[in-house]
């Protein structure tokens, strides 16, 4: 079941603003928007949702994606049946999915 909840919205001056850019001139990963999502995760749960205007933020430097620098999703599921053996699903896809990743980084 979904819950909805009031996310409060901090708007950057207008001065602020950055200039807007025609659709088919953005670019993935050096474009960005004036403002952002931020949630904390505390107590093992996230808490505190809002939007705010795009700045720097702090992160732990024990947070796993420094520890390990560069980071690639390994998403390989196994499953135990109720005859007590152990199914892979579908590992060779997953591998594959790996080594292209691998190959980006």
């Amino acid at each position: 079941m979904s819950e909805f909840m009031d996310i409060p919205i901090l708007l950057c001056k207008e001065e602020e603003r950055k200039q807007k850019h025609e659709d088919s001139s953005l670019t993935f990963g050096k474009d960005f928007t004036d403002h952002m999502f931020f949630m904390h995760f505390k107590e093992g749960k996230w808490q505190d949702p809002r939007i705010i205007p795009y700045q720097s933020f702090e992160m732990d430097p024990a947070c796993s994606v420094l520890h390990y620098s560069q980071e690639i999703f390994e998403g390989l599921k196994a499953f135990r049946h109720p005859d007590g053996s152990i199914h892979m699903f579908r590992p060779y896809e997953n591998a594959e999915r790996m080594n292209i990743s691998a190959e980006r980084m």
